[in-house]
């Protein structure tokens, strides 16, 4: 029985054909027309996501959602700013589709291409953040892969009047098909759409933890992201004081809402004296409540001018706060932080902060996250600030792609075989021909002429 999601999934299906096949001058073109139409278009964004904010107001008064969240909710012009600028860094990349990432000759005149192409369908489920649309919406594309959004109701106004001015942008671009972008509405869709593996290729989620681990628990269709974002900062014994200070409030004040900030501080206890009470201090006058371990609590409560300090329980260390609020932690050695990063974190994104190279190169190898840091924010693990010009979520997974994941975790590929009448009978018997499997410093477009 059709369904109005089935008959979008499966136009947007045929759709991701042709989508694949587009030259990357009229892709460009299309990235184009999207950062105009949102330049074009403030007032009307403004407007729409105004009406979010209103109705998720109401929800923090009755305690349903945080202000964390609403700040994430906000479209402004410094926002809309940002949409177009992650835009125009996707056209700057080359045409990911079709290169050759290998060559190798079987035997004369028969050579073996590995070429890079689409996914396919990608279905991404969000929550709270609209411009989560122009940046995936415009990996989505350049990468050649047909796309299906849902967003939260909580940006319900916001997410459908960036979709429509966006989709308007890239369908009036001539050479782009029709269909390949489609938006999900209500929440029986995506249990729908979690069952229709025979479509959709991957599922990108971003959102909170238990949101997550919904998805990843209830589709056959692979999924790409990360189910908890339990960040660390451990400060060793041979950390510079002013480096670990700045750190680890940016770490978790900057912008605490999201899955890259800090959520458990691990701390040497040789340098806990002089680096806690200044840290409290900061952190104090930043609004952060601080959960900590018996040691870190004996020293910070003597400070006496905490608002908020309470004794952390064995769930805080497994807890993802996406709030003012940290957990902290004396350790007594730097192989002791390591395994209690392993233990409680989510393989997401940890840093160390230290003078000792030593130190810092244990960490790095020894910590199993898809970001580690050293003398750095954990705030660093973005798309955008990798260089990926934006990204479509961070991946804790072991396969496919890791990490802040940009165009590359878009993309397979496929292996093009060119030959001359050969046949494998050829190669079996007495007197087989033999394989040369030698490299070759070749392209398939060269081969096929057009490059």
């Amino acid at each position: 029985m059709s369904t109005p999601l089935l008959t979008k999934v499966t136009l947007a299906k045929s759709a991701s054909i042709p989508l694949a096949s587009v030259p990357g001058a009229v892709k460009d073109r299309a990235l184009a027309a999207m950062a105009q139409a949102l330049d074009s278009n403030r007032e009307k964004l403004i407007s729409a996501n105004k009406k979010d904010i209103a109705a998720a107001e109401k929800l923090v008064e009755t305690g349903k959602l945080s202000k964390a969240l609403v700040k994430r909710l906000k479209v402004d012009n410094i926002k809309i700013d940002e949409m177009i600028a992650g835009i125009k860094d996707v056209i700057k990349f080359e045409d990911p589709v079709g290169k050759t990432l290998s060559a190798l000759e079987l035997d004369s005149g028969l050579e073996l291409f590995q070429v890079s192409c689409p996914i396919g369908l990608i279905g991404v489920i969000f929550e709270s953040r609209p411009d989560v649309v122009p940046q995936i919406m415009a990996l989505c594309l350049k990468s050649g892969n047909a796309t299906i959004f849902k967003g939260g109701s909580e940006a319900a106004h916001s997410n459908r009047t960036i979709f429509d001015v966006l989709v308007n942008a890239i369908e009036g671009t001539e050479g782009m098909p029709h269909g390949a972008f489609a938006l999900m509405e209500t929440r029986e869709e995506v249990n729908e759409m979690l069952k229709l593996d025979d479509y959709i290729n991957l599922i990108i989620p971003r959102g909170s933890n238990e949101f997550v681990k919904y998805i990843q628990d209830n589709t056959r269709i692979p999924v790409l992201g990360h189910s908890a974002g339990i960040c660390h900062v451990y400060v060793d014994s041979d950390a510079d004081i002013k480096k670990a200070l700045d750190v680890c409030y940016d770490a978790k004040v900057q912008y605490p809402a999201v899955c890259n900030a800090m959520e458990t501080l691990l701390v040497h206890r040789d340098i806990a004296e002089k680096f806690l009470p200044e840290m409290g201090k900061r952190y104090n006058e930043a609004g952060v409540e601080l959960r900590c371990d018996k040691r870190s609590f004996r020293l910070l409560k003597n400070m006496g001018f905490l608002k908020a300090l309470l004794h952390a329980t064995e769930e805080d260390w497994r807890t993802e706060y996406n709030d003012l609020i940290l957990s902290i932690k004396i350790v007594d050695s730097l192989d002791e932080a390591i395994d209690h990063i392993n233990k409680y974190g989510s393989h997401h994104t940890d840093a160390i902060v230290t003078e000792d190279k030593s130190n810092a190169g244990r960490f790095i190898d020894l910590v199993d996250s898809s970001s580690v840091m050293w003398n750095a924010s954990t705030r660093f693990a973005d798309g955008f600030r990798y260089g990926k010009g934006a990204e479509v979520g961070i991946s804790t997974n072991k396969i496919h792609a890791r990490g802040p994941v940009g165009m590359e975790g878009l993309l397979i590929y496929k292996y093009v075989l060119m030959g001359k009448g050969h046949k494998v009978a050829d190669y079996v018997g007495k007197n087989a021909r033999k394989y040369t499997h030698k490299k070759l410093n070749a392209s398939l477009a060269g081969r096929m002429g057009k490059g």
